[in-house]
């Protein structure tokens, strides 16, 4: 009874405070006074805390015009990726199993190409259609489903659906983009939040290609905006600690808001909130 305690809430909570523990610090050294450098010892809460540091970030750059472009790229990257991403691992999902053996070892392959092996590739590309300094660079990666390891894990989760739903919807004379979004896509929810959270954590934290590819200033994205203000205060702790909390709140968010969902969509946890009402 003991170690089935342990192993259902003290290692878990352990783990969570091994992650967690970085966001405290980081939350708490954004709430010491503006100018100070970092504590020399482990300092749990700050003595005299404040959120000066938050009030002065707008004054150092244009904090809500790059929060408002982050959240742009990222209302337009997120769904596009989402449909394209399970679009093609559906359609991976239906190949014959040598064939999809074939596509499944190339999506690997890919996979493993860095992305820095690319970079002069894409902006020259960019350079030539004339897009560069605009969004379109930073949503082309959703274009292309974000990552190979998402279409797979779409392909793996479209595995689980069984073939004779899929038989009956052809017979019914459905096609198959309405098969997709009628019959398959809502029996793998939990990959589309996982999905989902993947691409918001990458499009809203993605710093490379903003640089590489926006040259306004009213164009800037919170990542590299946030970069700028290092720049221009390496030495004003708390401030940096600041811009790095209002960088990682959304995150943080997104991802509690889906792990709710997928706890609101388990079966077990519903009939054990059920069974309580």
């Amino acid at each position: 009874m003991i170690s089935r305690l342990i192993g259902r809430f003290v290692v878990p909570a352990l783990f969570a405070a091994l992650f967690a523990a970085p966001l405290w610090f980081m939350a708490v050294g954004s709430l010491r006074p503006v100018g100070l450098p970092p504590p020399r010892t482990l300092e749990i809460f700050p003595p005299d805390p404040t959120v000066a540091a938050y009030t002065r970030l707008p004054e150092l750059m244009p904090l809500f015009r790059y929060l408002a472009n982050s959240a742009l790229v990222v209302a337009l990257a997120v769904p596009l990726t989402v449909v394209v991403a399970s679009l093609t691992g559906f359609g991976l999902r239906l190949l014959a199993s040598s064939a999809r053996r074939r596509v499944t070892i190339g999506l690997l392959v890919v996979l493993l190409v860095p992305v820095t092996a690319v970079w002069a590739t894409r902006f020259e590309l960019f350079r030539l259609a004339g897009v560069v300094d605009t969004y379109i660079p930073l949503l082309a990666p959703a274009m292309l489903a974000g990552s190979p390891f998402l279409v797979l894990l779409y392909a793996w989760s479209f595995g689980g659906v069984p073939n004779t739903q899929l038989e009956a919807a052809r017979l019914e004379g459905a096609r198959w983009i309405a098969i997709w979004r009628r019959v398959a896509l809502p029996q793998v929810r939990p990959a589309t939040l996982a999905v989902a959270v993947l691409a918001f954590t990458f499009h809203w934290a993605n710093f490379i290609d903003p640089l590489l590819y926006l040259h306004s200033g009213d164009r800037y994205t919170y990542a590299l905006g946030l970069q700028f203000l290092r720049l221009l205060n390496p030495t004003d702790w708390p401030l940096l600690m600041a811009g790095c909390v209002i960088a990682t709140a959304p995150c943080v968010l997104v991802f509690l808001l889906a792990q709710r969902i997928l706890l609101n969509d388990n079966p077990l946890v519903a009939l054990r909130s059920g069974g309580r009402r």
